[in-house]
């Protein structure tokens, strides 16, 4: 499977690549700058004092939003695609048609560690694929797809650039921070019964989008590198069901809000210097 197979088996039932950035993402290609940001949740009222965003228009889905952002001297497009694998990957192949040269994904995380803390910073260094979209971008054949347990991994510049970007901020403002073997579930209610098996796999931590993400990527060539913040921690008892404080999600709104802007702009202006 490679990228130009998808674009020709759309082009081939008379879709364009502008009919196929409208349809997935809401906007004419050429509104994408070169910088995305990609959220499944996460809107721009999430952050203080990060530049002027520019709201473009939703897409066919509700759920999918897109502003451009002016900040710093940077051009951003800051796209929030909804929670889960099959909606996120489709926007993220639907870049592949636009003048987006690289990609940070931002959202988060539950912690399978119990040196991890809510509001902690976590930069994935993989993805074990736990979603059934991934098997869609696997193989030609779908019966020759089942992907499930391979690792998937983000660019290796941006990761290493990213990690150099989170540990000098979060030394500024004495954040933690970690480096994350991640689990990509399609559930939140039955993740519960599987924990142990997949603490065995070696995760630290656990989402529901990274995997297919990093995979959507690799198969469009443009880099792509993953930010999370630890929203809750379920082997402390500290689950998304049960067990946060008010003020354990009260820092992690401020880690959020503060160090996630800086974080983002250091970024890509480091890249933007290579």
């Amino acid at each position: 499977m490679n990228y130009q197979d998808l674009l020709k088996s759309m082009e081939r039932f008379g879709a364009t690549k502008h009919d196929i950035c409208i349809h997935s993402i809401g906007v004419d290609p050429d509104k994408i700058q070169k910088n995305v940001v990609i959220a499944p949740w996460w809107e721009p009222s999430a952050f203080t004092d990060f530049g002027n965003f520019d709201y473009l228009s939703k897409s066919d889905y509700s759920s999918i939003k897109v502003w451009n952002l002016t900040v710093d001297g940077l051009e951003i497009s800051y796209i929030k695609t909804g929670i889960g694998a099959p909606v996120l990957m489709d926007v993220l192949l639907a870049l592949g048609v636009t003048p987006c040269r690289q990609i940070l994904f931002i959202g988060s995380v539950g912690a399978l560690d119990d040196k991890m803390g809510i509001g902690d910073i976590v930069i994935p260094e993989y993805s074990v694929c736990g979603d059934g979209a991934s098997r869609y971008l696997a193989t030609e054949k779908l019966a020759d797809g089942d992907v499930f347990g391979e690792k998937q991994y983000p660019d290796k510049a941006m990761f290493e650039h990213l990690k150099k970007s989170v540990s000098q901020i979060c030394k500024k403002y004495d954040v933690k921070w970690h480096i994350g073997n991640n689990y990509s579930t399609d559930t939140v209610f039955a993740q519960f019964v599987h924990i142990d098996e997949i603490i065995g796999m070696g995760c630290n931590v656990i989402e529901m989008e990274t995997a297919a993400a990093f995979r959507a990527a690799d198969l469009t060539g443009i880099p792509m590198a993953a930010l999370f913040s630890v929203s809750d921690n379920t082997v402390v008892h500290k689950s998304l069901v049960s067990g946060r404080t008010s003020e354990e999600m009260q820092y992690r709104k401020k880690v959020r809000s503060e160090l996630f802007p800086e974080i983002i702009t250091a970024f890509f202006h480091n890249k933007g210097e290579q």
